[in-house]
């Protein structure tokens, strides 16, 4: 048998083992929709197991094994495993940056820092990277179907973050620390100054600025108060301690 022949037939076996398995003939599709299968059953870590497969055995079928790496990372998601999920979302991106799903891996990676957003007084970065995620995502797909989502959990973020710099000044506060309340106050009205949280931050600056001997201060800081927030539910309270 010429050599050429020989040599077509053992590349050809070649491609038929990079699409088959030990267990018999089942090819890398195959794989996929039993990925998909277990999926929808909720059987998550079984659909992982499946897709992973199906990136072992897709060697002739780039996009098939791109899509089984976006589908690990969804099951991921749905089993509360973020960090494994935001990993795997990121992964898909950095390689497949010009695939249809690229804007939804994004959403989904800000959604996996959303998702990992607990109290007020717990680590914040959550609240930074839900953000920076959000915002790029934003810039790049504005109008994407998800983008009506991305900007209601990027609201929300943005008011968390200044809830979270409100929390500092209080604690500055309530430990007599007045300058650095009055410093994290003021930076938390300038970078957030719309955010519907922020008429607390005003009412602790005045009250800040009282207590650090500074009156006049602190009633401007009740008078922007006021104005700003003329319906505050702290109008009340600042008001009776300018008494």
């Amino acid at each position: 048998m010429p050599f050429r022949i020989v040599l077509c037939i053992c590349f050809l076996a070649f491609l038929a083992g990079c699409t088959t398995t030990r267990e018999g003939n089942k090819t890398a599709a195959t794989y996929f929709s039993e990925g998909e299968e277990q999926f929808s059953k909720k059987n998550y870590e079984e659909s992982i197991t499946q897709w992973k497969k199906v990136k072992e055995y897709s060697s002739g079928s780039p996009q098939l094994s791109a899509m089984a790496d976006l589908k690990i990372a969804d099951a991921q998601f749905e089993t509360k495993n973020f960090i494994e999920a935001a990993a795997a979302y990121e992964s898909f991106r950095k390689f497949h940056p010009d695939n249809d799903k690229a804007p939804y891996s994004l959403f989904r990676l800000a959604l996996c820092s959303y998702n990992q957003i607990s109290g007020i007084d717990t680590d914040h970065t959550p609240v930074t990277n839900a953000i920076a995620q959000f915002e790029s995502f934003l810039k790049e797909y504005p109008n994407s179907e998800y983008a009506v989502e991305a900007r209601e959990k990027l609201a929300d973020c943005v008011t968390k973050q200044a809830q979270y710099e409100i929390y500092i000044g209080r604690f500055y506060y309530r430990f007599g620390k007045y300058p650095a309340a009055i410093k994290r106050l003021e930076e938390c009205i300038a970078r957030y100054p719309n955010s519907k949280v922020t008429d607390e931050a005003f009412l602790y600056l005045e009250k800040a600025y009282f207590k650090n001997g500074d009156k006049e201060r602190g009633k401007e800081a009740f008078n922007r108060l006021f104005i700003k927030f003329p319906t505050s539910k702290y109008l009340k309270e600042a008001n009776s301690y300018l008494k």
